[in-house]
């Protein structure tokens, strides 16, 4: 489920660049229930973001593949998207949740797991969590009311989220070929 503003965003851009100048505090007087929102959202994204990297860390093999070279891109990709809602939440004065551990407990499992039942689990168990996430990012999108920055930001990662879930439906299905014919 791909819109037409996921287009205009480079996917193959694992890293984005990040100057200082960047950095804004955001702690400006806005309503209670605004900044709650922002709050709860900003949580949400980063202990969502938490799991995403502990799967992909669990899900890596040591053998020399190209599946592996993937997963390590798309594990540097969401510990960018970490990085992107841990400096939103300290711009607008909050902290990180405690229950980070929990998430990334639960990404250990998906990921370890689903790499024990080899590769055909750990494509699948990719594209179902990237699926969550692409659908979250966009409940999170139209229900909070974000700054300009952070909205733009959000769309990026949720295109990078739709990029992992076409690249892993590409691998998959030359899985399923490779063993048909």
């Amino acid at each position: 489920m791909v819109d037409s503003s996921q287009n205009k965003y480079d996917v193959s851009i694992v890293r984005t660049q990040m100057r200082a100048d960047d950095v804004k505090l955001r702690r400006e007087l806005i309503p209670k229930a605004r900044a709650r929102a922002i709050r709860k959202a900003l949580h949400s994204f980063h202990t969502l973001e938490t799991m995403a990297v502990s799967i992909y860390r669990f899900q890596i093999t040591h053998t020399n593949s190209e599946l592996n070279r993937q997963l390590i891109a798309a594990m540097c990709n969401e510990m960018t998207h970490l990085q992107d809602f841990q400096v939103k939440l300290f711009e607008y004065g909050f902290r990180p949740g405690i229950f980070g551990t929990a998430y990334w407990l639960v990404g250990f499992v998906l990921g370890f797991g689903s790499r024990s039942l080899g590769q055909k689990a750990i494509l699948k168990t990719a594209i179902w969590v990237e699926s969550k996430a692409v659908k979250h990012y966009a409940e999170l999108l139209e229900r909070v009311d974000w700054d300009q920055d952070t909205q733009n930001m959000i769309k990026k990662n949720q295109a990078d989220e739709n990029g992992h879930i076409n690249k892993w439906r590409s691998f998959l299905e030359r899985a399923r070929r490779r063993y048909t014919s």
